[in-house]
């Protein structure tokens, strides 16, 4: 089966959580908004004049017959699907229970530069910015990361990965997350790095798995920029 990935064109967003699994698994499909057309596909999905069950936005999933929106509800499905997900109901629900806990780590590291209003432009948030970004890096970030700190030491199975002896769609989600703040914060994240080192080791493990490093150099693999969840300003960052 090939799988339809609907995701914004220019932006790797919440979709590459999903590009990151698809790639993992070697799985066949394609990223319709990319493609000629594509974009008008996938608002017609969206508008929902033909879709029983549409979705409030991207990114969603076609697989077969159905059409699967959330990001975490679209990991839920291909990590049972691609052995990316542990095979017994509790190690899958403590999956998505750390894949629930990223995004609210996403929504967290989106709203350091858009506190306001999404619908607003950065420049006329500045000074928000400024303070949110502050609390995030001082506060939200080490709480999280150092969450996840903990799960990696105290998985019974070894501290390689979040869930069980092997790797999980979480641990690729928890790359991209690293990467993103890497990104966006490079100099508070040389900190977080150091006291988060499980972490960061995860991160580095994940990027040089055979699948997921040819992907990182493909050109499917879109860049970071100032138009996704993880933005670089530089008055924003805090070592």
């Amino acid at each position: 089966m090939r799988y339809e990935l609907y995701y914004w064109p220019s932006i790797q967003g919440r979709g590459e959580f999903v590009r990151m699994a698809l790639e993992e698994a070697g799985a066949d499909y394609v990223d319709v908004a990319r493609c000629k057309g594509g974009m008008d596909a996938m608002l017609r999905l969206l508008d929902g004049k033909r879709v029983a069950r549409p979705s409030y936005a991207p990114p969603f999933l076609k697989a077969g017959r159905l059409l699967i929106g959330q990001t975490a509800n679209i990991l839920l499905y291909l990590g049972s699907r691609h052995r990316l997900a542990p095979a017994d109901e509790p190690g899958r629900l403590w999956a998505h229970q750390l894949q629930l806990t990223i995004a609210d780590l996403v929504v967290e590291a989106h709203d350091t530069h858009h506190p306001i209003a999404g619908g607003l432009y950065y420049e006329d948030q500045r000074r928000e910015a400024k303070r949110r970004a502050g609390d995030f890096l001082a506060q939200r970030a080490p709480k999280f990361l150092g969450y996840f700190e903990r799960v990696l030491e105290r998985n019974s199975k070894g501290e390689k990965h979040l869930v069980g002896a092997r790797l999980t769609y979480p641990d690729l989600s928890l790359f991209q997350i690293v990467a993103g703040l890497r990104y966006a914060f490079p100099r508070a994240m040389r900190r977080l790095d150091r006291k988060h080192w499980r972490v960061a080791a995860l991160h580095d493990r994940v990027a040089e798995r055979p699948r997921i490093a040819a992907y990182l150099a493909s050109d499917r693999r879109l860049p970071f920029n100032e138009q996704g969840i993880f933005r670089h300003y530089p008055e924003l960052d805090a070592d």
